[in-house]
């Protein structure tokens, strides 16, 4: 165990400062201060030293140099086991600091709030860096707090241990100053970085164990921050895979203005519609396939009412999410102590995505485009009528969102069936009219939409077969002419986007 004797402190934010000092003065520690922080302290009636008492030079430059200086960084870095280094500490009468607390310039903060680049790059901390890293590597001798996050673990520490701690606590505070500190010169760099892409670094400094990953025998985590995503007002732990589904989910529904309900399983849509009611798009969805929703992820983008839940409540499913429920829908969906309630918040998604693959990453642009009417290139000689264009607006937003090779079929605004995930379209195509027709729909006067071109003209022959007379795709095939054909011999109307939506 080891006495803490002095400490320093350099802090940005105040908060919960003063419970800090108070338990500082308590257990006697001496205590060195900055500027602001320094003023802080004196203002509680606790006894504080400046650094510029230790160091005898003033804060300069207009503050960017403060605590760079032998005497306070010698007291951190000094071995104390080390016989030379302690020769050096009386010599030069350097005193030995146990404790450095500091809180950095918010520089991420600055970076969300302003372009003004002469403040962001005055938000770049210095000498507050400089002072957790050497505390942090001298951890065998000096407590580091990084950040006022780790003040109750500090408040905790100091109570538990009267003042002093072992090699233990010590490494854990490490521990956590490097983490702090790799994070925020990730975020500067990806500052400068800008989209110039020369390396790839993220940082996300929240985790959270899951009960296991895609399976049980694989363990899993989350890092990241789904506070900011939802609040989870109902229901037992989220899961590795629901935490895919709910992504797939947020992002497919974030497509539609109009009152929009949609089922997933295992990240595909499953049954999607738009309605004027609430209760209508969550009937259509659901019959879309009402086998795969059993146990599925079901969102909507309008606030859930009474009779909408009444109808959902009969269902097994693991969660809702939703911008908002009134009280009664809420209450009768709390009935399942397991089933997952989640209240959708306002968030923008980031506009790159990355995933490990092999030995690195690879990164691309969030799929952002969303093809309107002005973006349909009219290939036949039949346009699509005013009723048609609105089904293939809406089936291309869902194909966007479907696992490839896919082919979706929409009919008045609902999904009647999707082929997902094949290894050919037409297969993809096949399995989707096979699907239809098992849950009842007729797929005369269907659409059809493709997340990529057709190589050859069967797919729309066997469309045509099954009584679908329209068709977006992105085209680009060098046999493109031949599915023209097929369409303007069989009055079939085609639109192209020049947009491919592969999504593996």
């Amino acid at each position: 165990m080891k006495k803490i004797n002095s400490a320093l402190i350099s802090v940005y934010h105040k908060e919960r400062l003063d419970e800090i000092v108070k338990h500082l003065s308590k257990l006697n520690i001496k205590i060195y201060s900055t500027g602001g922080t320094y003023d802080f302290i004196i203002k509680l009636g606790i006894d504080a030293a400046t650094v510029e008492s230790l160091t005898s030079y003033p804060s300069i430059l207009g503050g960017r140099v403060k605590t760079l200086h032998p005497k306070v960084f010698g007291g951190i870095l000094g071995r104390r086991d080390n016989e030379n280094d302690m020769k050096q500490f009386a010599e030069y009468d350097i005193p030995e600091i146990d404790l450095v607390i500091v809180d950095l310039y918010p520089f991420e903060e600055t970076v969300a709030s302003t372009d003004n680049e002469a403040e962001i790059i005055e938000k770049i901390d210095i000498g507050g860096i400089s002072l957790i890293r050497a505390a942090a590597k001298n951890y065998k001798d000096v407590i580091i707090v990084p950040s006022f996050s780790q003040y109750d673990d500090l408040i905790k520490l100091l109570d538990e241990k009267n003042g002093s701690s072992d090699i233990e606590d010590r490494k854990y505070f490490a521990t956590q100053t490097f983490k702090v500190s790799s994070h925020y010169d990730t975020a500067i760099f990806n500052y400068f970085n800008g989209d110039e892409d020369i390396a790839f670094k993220q940082s996300f400094t929240k985790s959270k164990v899951l009960r296991y990953g895609e399976n049980p025998h694989q363990k899993g985590l989350f890092f990241g921050n789904l506070d900011e995503v939802f609040e989870q007002i109902h229901g037992k732990a989220i899961s590795y895979n629901n935490i895919g589904d709910l992504d797939a989910a947020i992002n497919l529904i974030k497509e539609f203005d109009e009152p929009t309900f949609a089922v997933l399983k295992h990240n595909n849509a499953c049954g999607i519609a738009t309605r004027e009611k609430l209760i209508d798009a969550w009937k259509d969805a659901l019959s879309g396939d009402p086998v795969s929703a059993f146990g599925g992820v079901l969102i909507t983008n309008r606030e859930v009412d009474e009779e909408t839940a009444a109808d959902i409540n009969s269902l097994f499913f693991e969660i809702i999410i939703a911008p908002g429920y009134d009280n009664k829908a809420l209450d009768m969906l709390k009935s399942k102590k397991n089933r997952i309630i989640l209240q959708k918040k306002s968030y923008d998604f980031p506009v790159k995505q990355f995933r490990s693959v092999m030995n690195g990453v690879i990164v691309q642009d969030t799929d952002l485009k969303t093809e309107t009417e002005e973006d349909l290139k009219v290939v036949t000689k039949l346009a699509p009528s005013r009723y048609e264009i609105d089904n293939l607006l809406f089936a291309n937003k869902v194909v966007k969102h479907t696992k490839s090779n896919t082919i979706v079929l929409v009919k008045n605004k609902q999904l009647c069936a999707s082929g997902v995930g094949q290894t050919s379209r037409v297969d993809a195509l096949k399995q989707a009219i096979e699907k239809a027709k098992s849950f009842g729909f007729d797929l005369n006067g269907a659409v059809m939409a493709s997340d990529a071109f057709f190589p050859f003209a069967d797919s729309v022959e066997i469309a045509d077969k099954a009584g679908i007379k329209a068709v977006i795709q992105p085209g680009g095939s060098i046999r493109d002419k031949d599915s023209i054909e097929y369409c303007d011999e069989h009055n079939m109307s085609m639109v192209f986007t020049g947009v491919r939506h592969f999504k593996h």
